[in-house]
């Protein structure tokens, strides 16, 4: 399956001529419109790899769509537009934008700016599994020494009793250790 894209630029030649370009590169659009608040709606219905969003537009702007896009982490933003002010690029990064590009584009533009902007939201979500498997991992060990504080205190156990209580617990009752850890914590669960 390619990369499937959302296009967002009010002006219906220039949406025509990026869906053409697009298609012929390989890229499958998979919805286009004219309007910032319809491109979030699109994204989020649609879930493609890619918007490219236009910023002066009706409905929301695009760096406001941008915004909510990249806040929850749904597609790669990449502007397309006519303006170059440095406060709009500025703004565009700090929304998340990926990629910046000023109309009129080439081709040899367009393609490199798709290509770096897909390659650092997937680095990005690969950076955000892992953070949220590391604070996953905290979480447990957190839960677990607890867990095995409470045993330690209430039944004399030694650290390594309690550690081999709830790691047993967890095998014969086949949950997780952090849920085992749980209902020790909770009182549920004792030797």
């Amino acid at each position: 399956m390619g990369v499937r894209v959302v296009i967002a630029e009010d002006e219906a030649i220039v949406r025509l001529d990026l869906k053409e370009t697009l298609e012929e590169e390989g890229y499958e659009v998979v919805g286009e419109t004219g309007r910032g608040d319809e491109a979030v709606r699109l994204v989020r219905d649609l879930n493609p790899d890619l918007a490219i969003l236009d910023i002066k537009m009706p409905g929301l702007d695009g760096l406001s769509a941008a915004r909510e896009i990249t806040g929850e982490q749904r597609a790669a933003v990449l502007i397309l537009t006519a303006f170059s002010q440095r406060n709009l690029i500025e703004e565009a990064r700090d929304a998340g934008v990926l990629a910046y590009l000023v109309k009129p584009f080439q081709r040899s533009e367009l393609i490199p700016a798709i290509e770096v902007a897909l390659a650092r939201f997937s680095e990005m979500r690969a950076l955000r599994a892992e953070v949220d498997g590391l604070e996953d991992q905290l979480e447990t060990r957190r839960v677990l020494d607890r867990a095995k504080g409470i045993l330690m205190d209430e039944n004399g156990m030694k650290e390594g009793d309690a550690f081999s209580f709830i790691q047993r617990s967890a095998m014969q009752q086949r949950q997780r250790m952090k849920a085992v850890a749980e209902q020790v914590i909770a009182g549920d669960l004792r030797p």
